[in-house]
């Protein structure tokens, strides 16, 4: 059954009574820590990082109850939309506040309240020392609430209001520390760029009301069969936009790395495991669009390979852990695009990447700030090396992520990539150009992904030391530092997340459990024939994997680092300026935008205002030579008296001749 004819009718399922009738809880819980935190002020600094904990632990234990509810229901019947409230009565049109429980949106509910849950532990320990702790607390439960809000709507119009939630918390966040010119600079980036994408959602909302009369999800996806292709491609593609403002996607992907300015984890949570991959959610919450609209699939399948190739590329050139990182988020968040993009046989495999990734790029991320921890906040990865027997912990569990996404058997990645990999090779049921295409390049990022991940791994962990303890070891330049492991609220977490990083992919693997799982959303998976025979592809690709870890064992362990990076390639030194994504948008985006707002100005100043003040003027120039005649002075009137009567009688005079 497709997308399409499955939707529409499982969405006709009555609301949910009962403990699935509560779902409104999961969003209510964190708005209520956030609401306390922020008004509640500097009375509830000594315990207010335990209340956001407690906001976030809440809502994931109401998620596990909704969960084992969902799961007590058969099959074509967990789809369910819960109402709430009327919300926006306007004449003959009414929209009503509701939250659609499914598998889609249970996946995301259980990602966000419990990975949110382990990163709000860590931070209790990794902000201690911040005079503002309460607020960046407060800002977490925010986004919580945002997040919940954005995959559990049910229709576009309160999905969007999720939508800005997430992109304020971001910006909030991101310029936590905004008493630092970069970091706030860096804040107003990513929200100006998410702005870009956000007009297409509301463009794509709007096209998508006149069209069916409706917003929200059951009516929208129960008429999409009467629409025109050429409509849902518009829909669709500007739906893409949106999604690639959120999600870091080519063309606006360059706020990501900018984005690092903000706390660790803030990337961990916001930036790696959540928010960026919102743009994946709203593609595949609106299959049944994009099954109408080829077109517009092929453009999700292509801007996911650009952008893929494009992280990777960057991720492999910086020298900044968290910059690297975000390149690989990038990356990997480009792998579930073109999944999304391969249609009916690659939703699913692109949904299940983003539950694996969630788990260890946020461990990666976790690990990073651990690293951070120990080495006075440096980020810098050539001033590392040799950390393995002195962070134990975080070396293991980084390993871990590190081996998972990678694509390494058994570790999670594996599982869930390789599948990309293979629906790729199977695109357009194998024929053509297209599965070949992005088949090869599925598989060239799984060869990159490779390099970069133990670049950064061996850069960090392994190798000669390149900082100095103070007793003569280490890089003599470097300024002393006395690296040690994380305590145990930074640690555990950690742990936690390099558990699922290893185990998770293959528990949801076996039996196809997790496919199977999301059926009564995104239709059932198809076997599929790619162009490939799957050991050949598995093969090739692992080989790929192992060519990466040697090139960049060969190059960052076995070689001495140098501390001071080396020019470098023209890719290398184009990969540092983020492939000058920066300055294209400041060719094609910026720079035109200044001359047409100085044009407007300039015009504005010279005719509209030039022409009022040029009226001022010459009134005041008159009234000026008015004012030169009445000075009071006899003398003056006599002599203007005189030269009246002269004039007057030269012109008597004149005309008796």
């Amino acid at each position: 059954m497709t997308t399409a004819t499955l939707l529409p009718a499982a969405a006709a399922t009555s609301a949910a009574t009962g403990a699935l009738s509560a779902v409104w809880l999961l969003v209510a819980l964190p708005m209520l820590g956030a609401a306390v935190l922020l008004l509640g002020g500097k009375a509830t600094d000594r315990w207010g990082h335990w209340l956001g904990v407690l906001a976030s632990t809440a809502a994931f234990v109401v998620a596990v109850i909704e969960w084992v509810a969902l799961l007590g229901r058969p099959a074509a019947e967990r789809v369910i939309d819960v109402h709430l409230f009327s919300w926006i009565p306007a004449g003959a049109f009414s929209l009503d506040a509701g939250m659609r429980l499914d598998p889609l949106s249970m996946t995301f509910v259980l990602l966000v309240t419990f990975v949110g849950t382990l990163i709000h532990v860590y931070s209790v320990a990794y902000m201690e020392h911040d005079t503002d702790r309460r607020r960046f607390f407060a800002y977490l439960n925010l986004f919580v609430t945002a997040m919940l809000l954005l995959v559990l709507a049910d229709s576009y119009v309160l999905l969007f209001v999720g939508w800005e939630g997430v992109g304020l918390a971001s910006y909030l966040l991101i310029g936590f520390w905004n008493h630092e010119t970069p970091n706030a600079v860096a804040a107003k980036k990513a929200f100006v760029a998410n702005r870009v994408g956000d007009l297409g959602l509301i463009v794509a909302i709007a096209l998508i009301f006149a069209t069916f009369g409706a917003t929200d999800f059951a009516t929208v996806f129960g008429r999409v069969g009467g629409a025109g292709e050429g409509v849902l491609t518009a829909i669709g593609l500007l739906l893409l936009l949106g999604a690639t403002g959120k999600s870091a996607q080519f063309p606006l992907q360059s706020w990501l790395g900018d984005a690092m300015a903000g706390p660790t984890p803030v990337s961990a949570l916001i930036h790696a495991a959540t928010m960026v991959t919102a743009g994946v959610y709203l593609v595949v919450r609106s299959a049944p669009v994009f099954d109408g609209a080829p077109t517009a699939l092929l453009v999700v399948a292509i801007v996911g390979a650009i952008t893929l190739l494009f992280g990777a590329i960057v991720a492999s050139a910086k020298d900044d852990i968290k910059k690297s990182l975000a390149g690989s988020t990038m990356s990997q968040i480009g792998y579930m695009m073109l999944g999304a993009g391969l249609g009916p046989i690659g939703y699913a495999f692109a949904i299940f990447h983003l539950l694996t990734h969630g788990f260890f790029k946020a461990g990666l991320f976790l690990g990073a700030g651990s690293v951070m921890h120990g080495m006075d906040n440096t980020v810098d990865m050539r001033r590392f090396g040799g950390l393995a027997p002195l962070m134990k912990i975080t070396w293991v569990t980084f390993g871990l992520g590190w081996l998972a996404i990678m694509g390494v058997p058994p570790f999670s990645g594996y599982w869930s990539k390789d599948k990309i990999i293979e629906s790729a090779f199977a695109m357009n049921g194998g024929t053509g150009w297209q599965p070949w295409v992005f088949g090869l390049v599925a598989m060239i990022g799984a060869g990159i992904t490779a390099f970069y991940m133990s670049r950064m791994f061996f850069m960090t962990f392994h190798g000669t030391k390149r900082w100095s303890d103070g007793h003569g070891g280490g890089a003599t330049d470097a300024p002393v530092r006395h690296p040690h492991e994380s305590p145990a609220l930074m640690t555990w977490p950690m742990i936690i997340l390099a558990v699922g990083s290893a185990a998770l992919g293959g528990a949801l693997a076996f039996g196809n459990l997790f496919t199977t799982w999301l059926e009564p959303v995104t239709g059932h998976t198809e076997e599929h024939s790619p162009v490939l025979s799957v050991p050949v592809i598995t093969i090739l690709t692992l080989l790929l994997v192992a060519a990466g870890i040697v090139l960049a064992w060969r190059q960052y362990w076995a070689a001495p680092v140098a501390v001071t990076p080396p020019p470098g390639s023209v890719l290398t030194k184009a990969a540092r300026q983020d492939l000058y994504q920066d300055q294209v948008n400041d060719a094609l985006l910026v720079l035109p935008g200044q001359v047409m707002t100085r044009s407007l100005v300039y015009g504005d100043r010279t005719v509209v205002d030039g022409a009022f003040t040029g009226l001022a003027h010459g009134v005041l120039g008159s009234g000026s030579i008015v004012r030169r005649l009445q000075n009071g002075f006899v003398r003056s009137y006599a002599a203007t008296m005189l030269a009246g009567v002269v004039v007057l009688v030269a012109i008597v005079l004149a005309f008796r001749i």
